[in-house]
């Protein structure tokens, strides 16, 4: 059976850290509330010159030499941001042009289930297309778009990238199952409501504040519990596996306590979860590669992936590891 393995990985994040004592400092919150209702310590933050386009650009770099590639190798590129570069054209083009690659590009929307949404969206090119190795990147510059004067939306976010090369096997490892899903009905809990076909840029819009992200925490809390342990059941009985196989279990770093919820539904010992929020926060599309990356997978683990975010939109995924 032909199926997708991740062939080689790489991450960039910026090299500007912003703490907790750096809110304490103008924001009524303490690093003692951050830690308790996050897990956040840090969080890195674009410096000028570096965009998106920058971080996917090096992040996919990274992850093209980890797999031996050069950039002609490269048959698709695939970037999920919520963050683009420009509105038009899209944050992709700028990436091809900066790896000098030649190949079809283009980006993927599916917020902090993006990175999940563009492996599987690479899977099914390989198996449909006959193409041989896809490039698929997580970034996001969410520092320019949150609000530095909101409390309940400022201490979360991070900017940051994740790459992952994704080849084409026949053995039994790489991508086994996956679950995608939506629920447009919360699309109002998390968002920017300003800037497209529905409210476009205006002096009212921008004076109204309605460019920065907000955010229904507490709901989103409640929701993203629930989807991410019914999506990941989902994936897992499709690879006919269950939760006491799982080697890792890398979730979407949106909050310490989120996490905690779902692995004890889900029934995965603690030690077999990976959790990098605390140096991070929340960095979207890019928090998934960013931890698995990280969390440096051996080949033969069974490895759960699962994103959550705003649309809403959830994607999880059980990849065997390796592959050739």
């Amino acid at each position: 059976m032909t199926r997708a393995f991740v062939a080689g990985m790489g991450t960039a994040v910026p090299d500007q850290i912003a703490t907790n004592a750096d809110f304490e400092a103008r924001l009524d919150t303490s690093d003692e509330w951050i830690v308790e209702r996050t897990g956040i310590r840090e969080r890195r933050f674009a410096g000028p010159g570096e965009t998106t386009a920058t971080l996917a650009a090096a992040a996919g770099g990274a992850a093209i030499k980890d797999a031996g590639l050069v950039p002609d190798d490269i048959d698709l590129l695939v970037v999920a941001t919520a963050t683009p570069e420009t509105t038009i054209p899209a944050t992709a083009v700028y990436v091809q042009e900066s790896l000098g690659l030649h190949c079809g590009a283009f980006d993927l929307g599916a917020a902090c289930a993006g990175f999940v949404y563009g492996l599987v969206t690479a899977s099914s090119f390989i198996v449909a297309n006959n193409l041989d190795a896809i490039l698929v990147v997580g970034a996001e510059t969410l520092s320019r778009i949150v609000n530095p004067e909101d409390r309940s939306t400022a201490i979360l976010f991070g900017d940051g990238a994740g790459a992952a090369v994704v080849r084409r096997t026949d053995g039994d490892t790489g991508l086994l199952s996956w679950d995608l899903g939506c629920d447009g009905s919360a699309a109002g809990l998390l968002g920017v409501d300003a800037g497209g076909s529905r409210i476009p840029t205006t002096r009212a819009s921008v004076a109204a504040g309605q460019h920065w992200l907000h955010m229904d925490g507490r709901e989103v809390f409640r929701r993203a519990v629930r989807v991410v342990v019914e999506s990941s059941g989902k994936a897992l009985a499709r690879a006919g596996v269950t939760a006491d196989d799982i080697d890792l279990f890398v979730p979407h770093q949106a909050n310490v306590r989120i996490i905690e919820a779902a692995v004890s539904r889900l029934g995965i010992a603690p030690e077999r979860v990976v959790t990098n929020i605390e140096r991070y926060g929340n960095t979207s599309a890019a928090s998934v590669p960013l931890a698995l990356e990280e969390a440096s997978p051996k080949d033969g683990d069974l490895v759960l992936l699962s994103g959550f975010g705003a649309g809403m939109t959830w994607a999880s995924a059980v990849i065997r590891w390796g592959g050739a």
